[in-house]
Protein backbone atom coordinates (compact mmCIF):
# COMPACT_ATOMS: atom_id res chain seq x y z
CA UNK A 1 0.00 0.00 0.00
CA UNK A 2 1.26 3.49 -0.85
CA UNK A 3 1.86 5.45 2.36
CA UNK A 4 2.58 8.86 0.85
CA UNK A 5 -0.95 10.13 1.49
CA UNK A 6 -0.50 9.54 5.22
CA UNK A 7 2.89 11.21 5.71
CA UNK A 8 3.19 14.81 6.89
CA UNK A 9 5.98 16.35 4.86
CA UNK A 10 8.57 18.10 7.06
CA UNK A 11 7.74 21.75 7.62
CA UNK A 12 4.40 21.60 5.83
CA UNK A 13 1.43 23.46 7.26
CA UNK A 14 -1.58 21.14 7.26
CA UNK A 15 -5.26 21.17 8.10
CA UNK A 16 -6.52 17.92 9.61
CA UNK A 17 -10.07 18.76 8.56
CA UNK A 18 -9.33 19.81 4.98
CA UNK A 19 -6.32 17.70 4.04
CA UNK A 20 -7.13 14.35 5.68
CA UNK A 21 -10.31 12.34 5.22
CA UNK A 22 -11.05 10.48 8.46
CA UNK A 23 -13.17 7.92 6.57
CA UNK A 24 -10.59 7.22 3.83
CA UNK A 25 -10.13 3.50 3.06
CA UNK A 26 -7.84 3.61 -0.02
CA UNK A 27 -8.69 0.77 -2.42
CA UNK A 28 -10.35 -1.30 0.29
CA UNK A 29 -14.10 -1.11 -0.14
CA UNK A 30 -14.90 -4.26 1.79
CA UNK A 31 -14.13 -4.77 5.47
CA UNK A 32 -13.33 -8.44 4.91
CA UNK A 33 -10.62 -7.64 2.35
CA UNK A 34 -8.85 -5.40 4.85
CA UNK A 35 -9.19 -8.04 7.57
CA UNK A 36 -7.54 -10.64 5.34
CA UNK A 37 -4.63 -8.31 4.64
CA UNK A 38 -4.32 -7.55 8.33
CA UNK A 39 -4.11 -11.26 9.11
CA UNK A 40 -1.31 -11.68 6.58
CA UNK A 41 0.55 -8.67 7.98
CA UNK A 42 0.20 -9.97 11.54
CA UNK A 43 2.00 -13.11 10.38
CA UNK A 44 4.66 -11.01 8.60
CA UNK A 45 5.13 -8.86 11.68
CA UNK A 46 5.60 -11.92 13.88
CA UNK A 47 8.36 -13.16 11.57
CA UNK A 48 10.07 -9.76 11.38
CA UNK A 49 9.92 -9.41 15.15
CA UNK A 50 11.51 -12.83 15.58
CA UNK A 51 14.45 -11.83 13.36
CA UNK A 52 14.67 -8.40 15.02
CA UNK A 53 14.97 -10.12 18.40
CA UNK A 54 17.57 -12.61 17.16
CA UNK A 55 19.68 -10.00 15.38
CA UNK A 56 19.62 -7.74 18.46
CA UNK A 57 20.85 -4.68 16.55
CA UNK A 58 17.81 -2.47 16.02
CA UNK A 59 14.84 -1.53 18.19
CA UNK A 60 11.51 -0.15 17.01
CA UNK A 61 9.61 2.56 18.90
CA UNK A 62 5.98 2.96 17.82
CA UNK A 63 4.16 6.06 19.10
CA UNK A 64 0.38 6.44 19.08
CA UNK A 65 -1.32 9.78 19.60
CA UNK A 66 -5.01 10.52 19.13
CA UNK A 67 -8.12 12.11 20.51
CA UNK A 68 -10.16 9.98 22.92
CA UNK A 69 -12.01 7.00 21.39
CA UNK A 70 -9.90 7.03 18.22
CA UNK A 71 -8.99 3.37 18.71
CA UNK A 72 -5.42 3.36 20.04
CA UNK A 73 -5.95 0.45 22.43
CA UNK A 74 -7.76 -1.76 19.93
CA UNK A 75 -5.23 -0.99 17.20
CA UNK A 76 -2.35 -2.02 19.45
CA UNK A 77 -4.25 -5.15 20.53
CA UNK A 78 -5.02 -6.32 16.99
CA UNK A 79 -1.81 -5.34 15.19
CA UNK A 80 0.49 -6.80 17.84
CA UNK A 81 -1.63 -9.92 18.47
CA UNK A 82 0.87 -12.26 16.79
CA UNK A 83 4.06 -10.86 18.32
CA UNK A 84 6.00 -12.80 20.94
CA UNK A 85 5.39 -10.97 24.27
CA UNK A 86 9.10 -11.37 25.11
CA UNK A 87 9.97 -9.06 22.24
CA UNK A 88 7.36 -6.36 22.77
CA UNK A 89 6.58 -3.87 25.53
CA UNK A 90 3.73 -1.37 25.85
CA UNK A 91 3.72 1.76 27.99
CA UNK A 92 0.70 3.98 28.56
CA UNK A 93 1.65 7.45 29.71
CA UNK A 94 -0.91 8.87 32.10
CA UNK A 95 -0.78 11.96 34.29
CA UNK A 96 2.81 12.38 35.57
CA UNK A 97 3.56 11.20 39.09
CA UNK A 98 5.23 13.43 41.67
CA UNK A 99 8.53 11.65 40.98
CA UNK A 100 8.19 12.23 37.24
CA UNK A 101 7.37 15.91 37.79
CA UNK A 102 10.66 16.24 39.68
CA UNK A 103 12.50 15.33 36.46
CA UNK A 104 12.59 16.79 32.96
CA UNK A 105 9.61 15.91 30.73
CA UNK A 106 11.55 13.34 28.66
CA UNK A 107 12.86 11.43 31.68
CA UNK A 108 10.07 8.87 31.94
CA UNK A 109 10.25 8.25 28.19
CA UNK A 110 13.98 7.56 28.35
CA UNK A 111 13.29 4.93 31.00
CA UNK A 112 10.70 3.21 28.81
CA UNK A 113 12.68 3.00 25.56
CA UNK A 114 12.81 -0.48 23.99
CA UNK A 115 15.98 -2.53 24.22
CA UNK A 116 17.73 -3.66 21.06
CA UNK A 117 15.82 -6.48 19.42
CA UNK A 118 12.48 -5.35 20.81
CA UNK A 119 9.42 -3.37 19.76
CA UNK A 120 8.34 -0.66 22.17
CA UNK A 121 4.90 0.93 22.00
CA UNK A 122 4.03 4.27 23.56
CA UNK A 123 0.27 4.68 24.04
CA UNK A 124 0.45 8.47 24.19
CA UNK A 125 3.94 9.84 24.75
CA UNK A 126 6.16 12.82 25.39
CA UNK A 127 4.10 14.59 22.73
CA UNK A 128 1.52 15.21 25.45
CA UNK A 129 3.95 17.92 26.60
CA UNK A 130 3.29 19.95 23.43
CA UNK A 131 -0.38 18.98 23.14
CA UNK A 132 -2.31 18.64 26.41
CA UNK A 133 0.07 20.97 28.22
CA UNK A 134 -0.55 23.56 25.52
CA UNK A 135 -4.33 23.26 25.65
CA UNK A 136 -4.15 23.33 29.45
CA UNK A 137 -1.20 25.65 30.23
CA UNK A 138 -1.93 25.34 33.96
CA UNK A 139 -0.22 21.94 33.74
CA UNK A 140 3.09 23.72 33.20
CA UNK A 141 2.83 25.17 36.69
CA UNK A 142 3.08 21.66 38.13
CA UNK A 143 6.36 21.05 36.28
CA UNK A 144 8.31 23.42 38.52
CA UNK A 145 10.10 25.03 35.59
CA UNK A 146 12.31 28.13 35.90
CA UNK A 147 10.47 31.27 34.82
CA UNK A 148 12.85 31.96 31.93
CA UNK A 149 12.00 28.56 30.42
CA UNK A 150 8.27 29.28 30.37
CA UNK A 151 8.80 32.78 29.03
CA UNK A 152 11.19 31.86 26.21
CA UNK A 153 8.76 30.34 23.63
CA UNK A 154 8.62 27.00 25.39
CA UNK A 155 6.71 25.21 22.60
CA UNK A 156 9.26 26.06 19.94
CA UNK A 157 12.01 24.96 22.31
CA UNK A 158 10.27 21.64 23.01
CA UNK A 159 9.76 20.95 19.30
CA UNK A 160 13.50 21.36 18.85
CA UNK A 161 14.27 19.12 21.83
CA UNK A 162 11.92 16.39 20.62
CA UNK A 163 13.41 16.45 17.11
CA UNK A 164 16.91 16.19 18.56
CA UNK A 165 15.81 13.37 20.87
CA UNK A 166 14.33 11.37 17.99
CA UNK A 167 17.37 12.00 15.80
CA UNK A 168 19.54 10.68 18.63
CA UNK A 169 17.37 7.55 18.86
CA UNK A 170 17.46 6.86 15.11
CA UNK A 171 21.22 7.47 14.98
CA UNK A 172 21.58 4.79 17.64
CA UNK A 173 19.45 2.16 15.91
CA UNK A 174 16.08 2.88 17.54
CA UNK A 175 13.67 3.40 14.64
CA UNK A 176 10.80 5.78 15.43
CA UNK A 177 7.32 5.38 13.91
CA UNK A 178 4.70 7.98 14.86
CA UNK A 179 0.97 7.48 14.23
CA UNK A 180 -1.85 9.93 14.75
CA UNK A 181 -5.21 8.14 14.58
CA UNK A 182 -7.40 10.76 12.98
CA UNK A 183 -11.01 10.31 14.10
CA UNK A 184 -13.78 12.77 13.24
CA UNK A 185 -15.70 14.64 15.92
CA UNK A 186 -18.90 12.96 14.74
CA UNK A 187 -17.44 9.47 15.00
CA UNK A 188 -16.02 10.24 18.43
CA UNK A 189 -19.52 11.20 19.59
CA UNK A 190 -20.94 7.96 18.23
CA UNK A 191 -18.32 5.93 20.09
CA UNK A 192 -18.90 7.86 23.31
CA UNK A 193 -22.64 7.17 23.04
CA UNK A 194 -21.93 3.49 22.52
CA UNK A 195 -19.81 3.41 25.67
CA UNK A 196 -22.67 5.03 27.58
CA UNK A 197 -25.48 2.88 26.20
CA UNK A 198 -23.79 -0.54 26.37
CA UNK A 199 -23.27 -1.73 29.99
CA UNK A 200 -20.25 -3.83 29.02
CA UNK A 201 -18.56 -0.68 27.69
CA UNK A 202 -19.42 1.65 30.59
CA UNK A 203 -16.01 1.05 32.15
CA UNK A 204 -14.34 2.68 29.15
CA UNK A 205 -16.25 5.92 29.55
CA UNK A 206 -15.08 8.86 31.63
CA UNK A 207 -16.91 12.15 32.09
CA UNK A 208 -13.57 13.89 31.57
CA UNK A 209 -13.60 12.61 27.97
CA UNK A 210 -16.62 14.77 27.20
CA UNK A 211 -15.02 17.71 28.96
CA UNK A 212 -11.93 17.42 26.77
CA UNK A 213 -14.17 17.20 23.71
CA UNK A 214 -15.07 20.82 24.43
CA UNK A 215 -11.49 21.75 23.53
CA UNK A 216 -11.64 19.97 20.14
CA UNK A 217 -10.71 22.98 18.01
CA UNK A 218 -7.80 23.86 20.28
CA UNK A 219 -6.53 20.31 20.09
CA UNK A 220 -6.73 20.31 16.31
CA UNK A 221 -4.67 23.49 16.23
CA UNK A 222 -1.92 22.21 18.54
CA UNK A 223 -1.78 18.87 16.75
CA UNK A 224 -1.37 20.58 13.38
CA UNK A 225 1.37 22.81 14.76
CA UNK A 226 3.15 19.85 16.34
CA UNK A 227 3.04 17.88 13.08
CA UNK A 228 4.41 20.85 11.18
CA UNK A 229 7.40 21.19 13.51
CA UNK A 230 8.14 17.56 14.42
CA UNK A 231 7.51 15.56 11.25
CA UNK A 232 11.06 14.97 10.07
CA UNK A 233 12.91 12.90 7.50
CA UNK A 234 14.12 10.58 10.26
CA UNK A 235 10.80 10.37 12.13
CA UNK A 236 7.81 11.51 10.03
CA UNK A 237 4.23 11.61 11.29
CA UNK A 238 1.64 9.30 9.73
CA UNK A 239 -1.94 10.61 9.82
CA UNK A 240 -4.09 7.45 9.80
CA UNK A 241 -7.85 7.67 9.04
CA UNK A 242 -9.63 6.32 12.14
CA UNK A 243 -13.37 6.41 11.42
CA UNK A 244 -13.16 2.83 10.14
CA UNK A 245 -11.24 0.78 12.69
CA UNK A 246 -10.72 -2.08 10.27
CA UNK A 247 -8.82 0.23 7.93
CA UNK A 248 -6.86 1.88 10.77
CA UNK A 249 -5.51 -1.45 11.97
CA UNK A 250 -4.66 -2.64 8.49
CA UNK A 251 -2.85 0.61 7.58
CA UNK A 252 -0.79 0.66 10.79
CA UNK A 253 0.23 -2.99 10.36
CA UNK A 254 1.22 -2.40 6.74
CA UNK A 255 3.40 0.59 7.63
CA UNK A 256 5.13 -1.24 10.50
CA UNK A 257 5.85 -4.25 8.29
CA UNK A 258 7.19 -2.01 5.53
CA UNK A 259 9.52 -0.24 7.94
CA UNK A 260 10.88 -3.52 9.32
CA UNK A 261 11.33 -4.84 5.79
CA UNK A 262 13.45 -1.77 4.95
CA UNK A 263 15.90 -2.74 7.69
CA UNK A 264 16.83 -5.91 5.73
CA UNK A 265 16.87 -7.92 8.95
CA UNK A 266 18.77 -11.21 9.03
CA UNK A 267 19.25 -13.97 11.54
CA UNK A 268 22.77 -13.86 13.05
CA UNK A 269 25.44 -15.66 11.06
CA UNK A 270 26.63 -18.79 12.83
CA UNK A 271 30.43 -18.83 13.13
CA UNK A 272 32.48 -21.87 12.21
CA UNK A 273 33.40 -22.31 15.87
CA UNK A 274 29.72 -22.31 16.84
CA UNK A 275 28.98 -24.88 14.12
CA UNK A 276 31.62 -27.16 15.57
CA UNK A 277 30.11 -26.74 19.03
CA UNK A 278 26.72 -27.70 17.61
CA UNK A 279 28.14 -30.85 16.02
CA UNK A 280 29.84 -31.82 19.28
CA UNK A 281 26.59 -31.31 21.16
CA UNK A 282 24.79 -33.45 18.60
CA UNK A 283 27.34 -36.26 19.07
CA UNK A 284 26.88 -36.14 22.84
CA UNK A 285 23.09 -36.28 22.55
CA UNK A 286 23.19 -39.14 20.07
CA UNK A 287 25.55 -41.09 22.34
CA UNK A 288 23.06 -41.01 25.20
CA UNK A 289 21.32 -44.30 25.89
Amino acid sequence: MNHDAFIVQPGSKISLKKDYNTAFTANFQEKEDAKLKLERDIERLAKYQDILYAQNTYALLVIFQAMDAAGKDSTIKHVMSGVNPQGCQVFSFKQPSSEELDHDYLWRSFKALPERGRIGIFNRSYYEEVLVARVHPELLEKQQLPEYVKANNIWKQRFKEINNFEKYLVDNGIIVLKFFLNVSKEEQKRRFMRRIELPEKNWKFSASDVKERGFWDKYMHVYEDAFRHTSTQWAPWYIIPADRKWFTRMAVADIICSKLKELKLKYPTVTEEHKQDILKAKDILEAEE
